[in-house]
């Protein structure tokens, strides 16, 4: 008998992105987005994910809660699911979250660990957990800037 393969042995499901993340459902993925080492991307109750965005190592993206199902002990006896819509040229940092029913804008930076469980503008910075506004991309030819605002709402959030 040989020898199980990296792909028996891990368990995760195979996909054309990264063998070291765990994608189920079935995504809507855009070409050009790169998807990093233990990425965890639930598409179980609707994710796209546009052209030419990276999903950092150990970015999780959740479209599904049991929250309330556990903590009824079953009384709830419902999973509750939202899609996630991540636009086109998204940078999402390293071990960042993003929870069910969120949409991200075109051009968006999420900030490494940031919890992000409301809305992103495009071309806007999260970052925090929650994640909240920081700054604004400003793209013009192959100059990209980030311009970060103060808490006094400086600039666009």
């Amino acid at each position: 008998m040989s020898a199980p393969t990296f792909d028996e042995q891990h368990g995760l499901p195979p996909n054309p992105y990264n063998r070291h993340a765990w994608i189920t459902g079935d995504p809507e993925i855009g070409p050009g987005t790169w998807i990093g080492a233990f990425a965890v991307l639930d598409g179980s109750g609707g994710l796209r994910i546009g052209a030419g965005c990276d999903v950092s190592s150990g970015v999780h993206i959740y479209t599904h809660s049991s929250m309330k199902r556990c903590v009824s002990g079953r009384a709830y006896p419902t999973v509750d699911r939202a899609p996630v819509t991540i636009g086109d040229r998204v940078f999402l940092g390293a071990n960042a979250v993003v929870m069910m029913g969120v949409t991200i804008g075109d051009e968006a930076v999420v900030a490494a660990g940031a919890v992000v469980s409301k809305d992103v503008a495009p071309r806007t910075v999260v970052a925090g957990v929650p994640a909240r506004p920081i700054g604004v991309v400003e793209i013009d030819g192959s100059e990209v800037r980030v311009r970060h605002t103060s808490e006094a709402g400086e600039g666009r959030a």
